[in-house]
């Protein structure tokens, strides 16, 4: 079967409105072979493809400035020469995490990619057309390289990536993002576009959010270990801090790994490792939190349980001196979003306005909520029997933590999508937030890869004074 997706241009209105094309995938069918296709001309062109609109709600005090921003990558060919032939045209990720350097001007930002295109084994029939591989990921641009990317904001022309940093090993060698051979927690088989195995890479990263410090340093938190990661201004793995035990099984790799992390943190589920880190304005302080609730003791505590674990390492020691119960909201109150599985809430991105005052971002799929938050009160669990896989009931099994005498984050509302602002005026998949300053955030969403036709948008967020009272 032949699928072509080809680009609808729409005509949107709102306030302030720059210019705006959006192109949306639509599907049809004939034939015996199946293709996958966006804008030629913006693949051929090989330049970023930007676009404007705004949004004002005057009720809630929020207004959004939004724009599109393309970066071609590569064009992959799934074919086997008879039964199946598809065609991706894939989009540089950008938007896994963002982070506005107090130092800088407000109009520059960095943000990070993911480990590159991937595509589910379960998904590999919808997506190419056949059934090459049982279990794992398909990496379709094997050789991608983790980066960090450098946006500035040129006025009326908005948003324009002006440098790329790829992440290197201590040879200088870009790294790839393909999965570490770990033994202690799960990992997955890589395959490539044809099916065959990929040997799993100790130096590889699944990035995922981003901070930069005053000596132009960066640190980025990834999903494999999971580990926090610190990278020079030139992109050089300096060192990755994994859990306590895991360093062995990553002996391989060509930079330092040391084991600093608590080792209960061998107990995340797949790809819901560390997903947000955040600094301190003084920089004495990192804190990060895990996308999930742990696998602990098993898959079904975590799908159930609303308990995750948020961190606080004190940055000069690689030392960890906190750690925190955050307890994630209920899937029904996502309003735009309708699902019951509790699996379904994620914490994507976390950046801090004070010592130990955060913004934390929980999200669905199309519902973004902004938390403020303040450990100050809360229960420090570190190094208690909360920490040990022997506890039982494990932390993510309790269902009342004033029961077993924990206080978990003080957690209040800043921002729900779904009530403060119009159905259209964020995407879908918010993984980054920047403060640009006291009044603007800056959002930007993970678009996979446009692997299923999302595109990547940057949101400028003006908001109320009360915003980080």
């Amino acid at each position: 079967m032949k699928k072509v997706l080809s680009p609808v241009t729409s005509l949107l209105a709102g306030f302030f409105v720059l210019s705006l094309v959006a192109m949306q995938p639509q599907a049809a069918t004939a034939g015996n072979m199946k293709t996958y296709q966006k804008d030629a001309g913006e693949v051929a062109s090989r330049h970023e493809h930007r676009e404007f609109k705004a949004h004002l709600h005057k009720r809630r005090g929020f207004k959004t400035h939004s724009q599109i921003l393309n970066r071609p990558l590569d064009t992959v060919n799934f074919s086997d020469g008879t039964s199946y032939d598809t065609t991706l045209h894939f989009t540089t990720g950008i938007g896994s995490g963002a982070f506005h350097y107090p130092g800088d001007d407000r109009n520059t930002v960095y943000t990070i990619s993911d480990r590159g295109a991937n595509i589910k084994c379960d998904d590999d029939v919808d997506i190419i057309g056949a059934d090459i591989c049982a279990d794992g990921k398909i990496f379709p641009i094997a050789n991608y390289s983790p980066s960090i990317f450098k946006l500035q904001r040129h006025g009326r022309h908005g948003w324009k990536i002006t440098d790329v940093i790829r992440i290197k090993d201590g040879s200088g060698k870009q790294l790839s993002g393909l999965p570490n051979p770990l033994t202690t927690m799960t990992t997955e088989n890589a395959y490539d576009k044809q099916g065959n195995p990929i040997d799993f890479d100790a130096n590889g990263l699944d990035t995922e959010a981003l901070l930069r410090l005053s000596d132009g340093t960066f640190w980025v938190s990834e999903e494999y270990a999971p580990s926090l990661v610190h990278v020079s201004a030139a992109g050089e793995v300096l060192e990755r801090l994994v859990p306590v035990g895991i360093a062995n099984e990553l002996a391989g790799a060509n930079y330092p790994v040391v084991g600093v992390l608590p080792a209960i943190l061998s107990k995340r589920k797949l790809n819901r490792g560390i997903e947000a880190i955040a600094v301190s304005p003084d920089e004495r302080y990192i804190y990060f939190i895990m996308q999930s609730p742990l696998a602990n003791p098993d898959k079904k505590a975590y799908k159930k349980s609303r308990n995750v674990r948020l961190f606080k390492m004190d940055r000069q020691n690689e030392e960890i001196i906190g750690e925190y119960a955050y307890v994630i909201d209920t899937p029904e109150t996502f309003l735009a979003d309708s699902t019951s599985k509790q699996s379904k809430v994620k914490v994507s991105e976390m950046v801090a306005y004070g010592n130990d005052k955060l913004i934390v971002l929980e999200r669905i799929n199309h519902t973004t909520k902004l938390y403020r938050i303040n450990l100050d009160g809360a229960t420090n669990i570190l190094n208690s029997a909360w920490d040990d896989t022997v506890t039982s009931p494990s932390l993510e099994q309790v269902t009342d933590l004033a029961s077993v005498a924990i206080t978990p984050i003080d957690k209040e509302i800043a921002l729900d999508s779904a009530v403060d602002l119009p159905p259209d005026a964020l995407p879908s998949k918010v993984e980054g937030v920047a403060i640009l300053d006291k009044h603007e955030l800056f959002l930007i969403n993970d678009n996979d890869f446009g692997i299923k036709g999302a595109v990547t948008r940057l949101v400028d967020l003006k908001v109320g004074r009360r915003f980080f009272k």
